[in-house]
């Protein structure tokens, strides 16, 4: 194991779930028992291979049970899966578009530790290449663009000709880019001077992004590196990954409310996927196209990407994406419940020190992300099952 320099899983899986007694007390020959006895005797051997481990420093995790039960061949698939999403992280291109959010300093990340961490290569890209593909669009990629909205998206009958025109060339040039760089994630934000020709280009990159999302290239707004990790994590392991911040709380049902005017993940949409205008954005500069829907009802996993004060950890948590009213204010917004309760959950979220940002995934796979935690040798903190 020192020279193979791997993670390791020790499988303590014995032929059946107990030896039948009876019938191997009949056997009669004490030597055919001892053979039968040693067919089952897997145990024996894990304190052996523990022992030296720990002794030589070598790290290992254990699947204990037997040959067909199925909870043995979940938690061999749950280790194949993180693997396979550690592999892709490590082989991952996250290009970061334009700058931080001046003062939000939670959403701050060190690209270093990023690196480290995951072994995810970090291309800074331009927004002057975004212009150059967008001024090279023809009328004819326009078209089909506008054609892919209305056959991904409920393009809504007040979404303006004009605003579609500027969301496709937008969204036509984010491909050119993705393309030329062989990106498979990315955090953007960018503000300047009032109407300048790159707030023009980052007003109107919602549905382009929206539509990466979900052809598993993340997209995160707001420069969220650390969430544009989280998202891609969560893509990797084929459950989704929406951005998302927390928008209210609703004590009297008990829940807790998350959504973003974009980029949505299209792919774990409750119904349909609503392209709409907004005339006004909230928290970046001027207006355009955003996308409204809810996440899939039913078991939901969070994750956020942690920068802490000495390390980069996950943090994640297990609930419920619920029924109910939610804000039609031309957002991604959903409900959810958690065992614990929404005000402790809240609290313990919160201490954990995350950016106000996370990845929404369906699915419970809080049990994955512990074992790509591992092989990553990073923290793992859960909140709640």
């Amino acid at each position: 194991m020192q020279k193979v320099k791997c993670p390791v899983i020790i499988l303590n899986i014995q032929p059946v779930a107990a030896i039948d007694y009876e019938s191997f007390n009949k056997l009669g020959d004490r030597g055919k028992m001892t053979g039968e006895w040693l067919a089952h005797c897997q145990a024996c051997s894990v304190p052996e291979f523990a022992n030296v481990f720990n002794r030589a420093g070598i790290d290992y995790e254990f699947v204990t049970g037997y040959l067909d039960e199925q909870a043995v061949w979940d938690d061999i698939q749950d280790w194949i899966d993180a693997a396979n999403v550690a592999a892709t992280m490590r082989n991952n291109r996250l290009g970061v578009l334009g700058h931080y959010y001046c003062g939000m300093l939670d959403v701050y990340s060190d690209l270093t530790k990023q690196a480290s961490a995951f072994g995810t290569h970090i291309e800074i890209v331009e927004m002057c290449e975004v212009k150059k593909y967008r001024d090279a669009v023809t009328s004819t990629e326009i078209e089909n663009k506008i054609e892919e909205f209305k056959t991904t998206f409920e393009v809504i009958d007040a979404c303006e000709e004009e605003e579609l025109v500027r969301a496709a060339k937008t969204s036509i040039a984010l491909d050119k880019l993705v393309e030329n760089h062989n990106l498979g994630s990315m955090a953007y934000y960018y503000e300047g001077e009032t109407a300048n020709e790159y707030e023009n280009i980052v007003t109107s990159v919602i549905a382009g992004n929206t539509l990466l999302t979900g052809k598993n290239v993340p997209v995160a707004g707001e420069y969220e590196v650390k969430n544009a990790q989280a998202m891609k994590i969560m893509d990797a392991f084929g459950v989704g990954g929406s951005f998302s911040e927390f928008y209210a709380m609703d004590f009297n049902d008990d829940i807790v409310m998350l959504g973003h005017d974009g980029p949505a993940h299209f792919a774990i949409a409750e119904g349909k996927v609503q392209l709409v205008p907004l005339p006004v954005y909230h928290g970046k500069p001027g207006k355009g196209l955003s996308i409204q829907m809810t996440v899939k009802h039913g078991p939901v996993t969070l994750l956020s990407v942690v920068e802490g004060k000495d390390d980069v950890f996950l943090l994640v948590a297990e609930g419920e994406s619920v029924e109910g009213p939610v804000l039609h204010i031309g957002n991604t917004n959903s409900r959810y419940r958690f065992s614990i309760g929404a005000r402790a959950f809240m609290n313990e979220w919160s201490k954990q020190g995350p950016s106000h940002h996370c990845a929404i995934g369906v699915g419970h796979i809080a049990n994955k992300i512990e074992k790509l935690g591992n092989i990553l040798n990073l923290r793992v903190v859960r909140i709640c099952k």
